[in-house]
């Protein structure tokens, strides 16, 4: 399977970002990890501050491109209308992710414009929240 992993906003900060939230690890050395733990899949990586910037990559991946998406929106999860209409026209699933329990965060973090046009949402289990979705994504479920 090729597989896209991509992250919006400031989680390119991950390792120095409010790391009581989000842990003291940063994404490239966790990918590296990813890589050779799915060494049988093809794991693209982007991340992008930019909502436009994510549109694009999803659009260009999201028609046969790639056979799964796991997306990290970041704040745009709770915000982006045009990000949730990208993934509703675009055939390829998508899952959400979030690093942290959104839920048990301050409330705007509560409710996910994306969330109803993704195949499926895993929240609250660190980084290993990009593990599950590619689990799910490589055995069908999504």
């Amino acid at each position: 399977m090729d597989i896209l992993i991509l992250n919006g906003p400031n989680l390119n900060l991950l390792g120095v970002r409010e790391p009581g939230i989000y842990g003291n690890r940063d994404f490239e050395g966790f990918l590296d990890e990813l890589r050779k733990r799915y060494s049988q899949h093809k794991l693209h990586y982007f991340q992008s501050n930019h909502e436009g910037d994510i549109i694009d990559r999803l659009q260009e991946y999201g028609f046969g491109m790639a056979s799964g998406i796991v997306l990290n929106a970041g704040a745009y999860t709770h915000t982006s209308l045009a990000i949730a209409d990208c993934i509703s026209a675009i055939s390829t699933p998508v899952v959400e992710v979030h690093i942290s329990n959104v839920h048990s965060r301050e409330a705007v973090r509560h409710h996910s414009m994306i969330s109803g046009v993704c195949q499926g949402v895993i929240a609250g289990f660190g980084l290993d929240s990009y593990r599950l979705a590619i689990e799910a994504l490589a055995v069908g479920a999504c």
